[in-house]
């Protein structure tokens, strides 16, 4: 792929049960979850405009070795070898790879020195990936790292990746919100953990039609809504919820003026 490197390519839903996440996403966000490739059970998650990312079962062997049910991102770089050697190196650490898959690519799970797992990746396609769309319907619309340590996350971030922070929003006792660019696109930000109950990490937010209808859906389909729906700067309003086997995600709609 020719996306700039530190540029988010692709989200994986791993989960134990694919077949329940595909009726819970499917309601939820609106996607049509594919069925499983013949050689291992990974599913496309088509939105209706493009593909945004895959579903993988969480196999006894997975969980043995620590993997849970969760929601991951590939963050695109120019050379998954150097870039691996250089997270090492920068206190994170390495936990498959760097392998290939013919036709797809190369690459390597890894962690940032707070234990916060991400892929890296170069694709072996000629085209850019668009599965990070701020505006597109069913892609993932913005990233938010939830860190127990901001700033030495940051410059973690901004060394491997060269992400800048230009832009901040004070949030009171919880500290900044830090927008978070690559090259001249702002894709996310970052935010020190405050002590909730839910985990640090990375949280994606995908974009559905009607935030309060995903809401209502989440419900219905036996997930649980953790906070909003609630406005946010530039005139989205979100929630923030977990699907039936407590991963969490973010869901972004338009206001009332949107």
């Amino acid at each position: 792929m020719t996306n700039l490197h530190g540029t988010p390519i692709w989200y994986e839903l791993v989960s134990a049960d694919p077949p329940a996440s595909k009726a819970f996403y499917d309601h939820v966000i609106g996607w049509q979850i594919g069925e499983p490739a013949p050689d291992m059970d990974y599913r496309m998650i088509e939105t209706g405009h493009g593909l945004v990312g895959g579903v993988m079962r969480l196999t006894p062997e997975m969980a043995a070795g620590g993997a849970k049910p969760g929601w991951l991102f590939y963050i695109g770089v120019d050379d998954v070898d150097a870039s691996a050697e250089a997270i090492n190196a920068a206190g994170g650490a390495v936990l498959m790879g760097p392998w290939s898959i013919p036709g797809v690519g190369r690459m390597a799970v890894v962690t940032d020195p707070q234990g916060i797992p991400f892929y890296i990746m170069r694709g072996d396609s000629d085209k850019d990936s668009t599965a990070y769309d701020r505006s597109g319907m069913g892609k993932c619309n913005w990233n938010e790292l939830i860190t127990p340590d901001q700033d030495a996350g940051d410059a973690f971030y901004r060394h491997i990746f060269h992400w800048s922070y230009l832009d901040v929003m004070p949030m009171g006792p919880i500290g900044e919100y830090r927008f978070i660019a690559v090259g001249e696109q702002t894709f996310g930000a970052t935010m020190r953990h405050s002590g909730e109950a839910r985990h640090p990490g990375w949280r994606f937010y995908f974009r559905a039609p009607d935030i309060e209808a995903a809401a209502v859906r989440v419900a219905e389909a036996g997930g649980s809504v953790l906070s909003g729906p609630m406005d946010v700067p530039g005139g989205d309003r979100i929630i923030v919820a977990s699907d039936p086997h407590g991963v969490v995600f973010g869901v972004v709609g338009p206001g009332a003026a949107g």
